[in-house]
């Protein structure tokens, strides 16, 4: 099965440019779609705070050169669920069963079914945000993953050995 074609500056980046000639390079990064970075703002639909959340990290996800106008709603969508795993998880600190009576039970049952559906739903937007966050570059692994050009190293002159020694 053949693998997805990587952009030409990954390829540079890797070093493993050797097998493309300096035209075939040329002609692929003049090929390649790149997506515009000119109009990157929270969508309407995100309330205050997470405006201003979209706006730090995608802040710095532009200086990372990673975030185009394309990722604008799937940063929406990771902070979306992010609130919503964040409100979750509130309401499962606050709702412990020491109130309930033990011997009680039907309230005891109806109490631990509450906090196992609201746990269930937490761990929902836990994956979303964990996906989202990856995807977007947000977390160590997936930063780990982008390639960062090298700085090209001088040519060594194949004489300098004689020279030294």
């Amino acid at each position: 099965m053949a693998r997805n074609k990587e952009p030409v500056d990954l390829i540079l980046a890797k070093g493993k440019s050797h097998h493309l000639t300096k035209k075939v390079i040329e002609e692929r990064r003049e090929s390649e779609v790149k997506a515009a970075k000119d109009n990157i703002k929270p969508p309407s639909y995100l309330n205050r705070s997470q405006k201003t959340k979209f706006k730090k990290i995608a802040s710095e996800l532009i200086e990372l050169d990673i975030m185009s106008n394309l990722d604008c709603d799937a940063l929406a969508r990771y902070l979306i669920a992010l609130d919503i795993y964040i409100s979750l998880s509130r309401k499962l600190q606050e709702n412990d069963l020491e109130g309930i009576d033990i011997k009680d039970e039907k309230k005891l049952a109806e109490a631990v079914e509450k906090l196992d559906e609201v746990s269930k739903i937490q761990d929902r937007y836990f994956k979303q945000c964990r996906m989202a966050a990856s995807d977007l570059g947000l977390t160590i692994t997936s930063r780990c993953r982008l390639v960062v050009p090298k700085a090209p190293e001088p040519k060594k002159n194949k004489f300098d050995k004689f020279i030294s020694g």
